[in-house]
């Protein structure tokens, strides 16, 4: 087994920032494991026999991206932690590399199931990742009982991404900070609660 840091780990790394390079700059649609091969420098019978495939490559790039995302922020208020959710999340959309890189694969998923099982598992982590701040909400008494937890954490980027991939409208910290507002206020009214919740209840009764 190769140890950590090894030759293998070199090669998936230069082959999965190729890769992420390629889709920022170009798109899911130029993705070549010859090309990526060549741009990594190393062997294309190495690149074919690990992935086979660039929608292999696309998934192993978006589990590391998922393991490498910038862990779960803890404020102890539910819109400070959504905020710090939402700021993240600007911080990725907006970057020169990232925010291409994102378009390609959610464009590339709309027409290829592998690419979109991927993605859907990427968001999922990173949902997960950030439900507790809604959970732990509940137990402070802020949002009612019975509130989805990744319903909420869906509605804070939700809006962002809709900027990202239609170009509406500016996508800045005060855009982020109101997504976040929207979502607590929305989830303190129990729009979030299992049916049978009061709703407008900011908690337990």
């Amino acid at each position: 087994m190769e140890r950590p840091g090894g030759r293998t780990a070199r090669v998936r790394a230069a082959v999965l920032r190729a890769a992420g390079d390629v889709l920022a700059e170009q798109g899911f649609a130029h993705l070549d494991l010859a090309d990526l091969a060549r741009r990594a420098d190393v062997g294309k019978t190495t690149v074919y026999r690990r992935w086979g495939t660039v929608t292999a490559v696309v998934t192993d790039l978006l589990g590391q991206m998922a393991v490498e995302s910038v862990p779960r922020t803890e404020t102890g208020t539910l819109l400070g932690d959504l905020r710090a959710n939402a700021r993240l999340v600007l911080t990725t959309l907006t970057d020169p590399r990232q925010g291409p890189l994102f378009k390609a694969v959610i464009a590339a998923a709309t027409c290829d199931d592998a690419t979109a099982t991927a993605l859907g598992e990427f968001y999922a982590t990173r949902i997960a990742e950030w439900a507790p701040c809604v959970t732990q909400a509940i137990a402070r008494g802020e949002v009612p009982d019975g509130t989805d937890a990744e319903d909420v954490v869906r509605a804070v980027s939700a809006p962002l991404y809709y900027r990202l991939l239609t170009g509406t409208g500016d996508l800045d910290e005060t855009v982020a900070d109101r997504a976040a507002e929207a979502a607590v206020t929305a989830a303190r009214a129990g729009v979030f609660a299992a049916t049978g919740t009061s709703a407008g209840a900011p908690g337990r009764t």
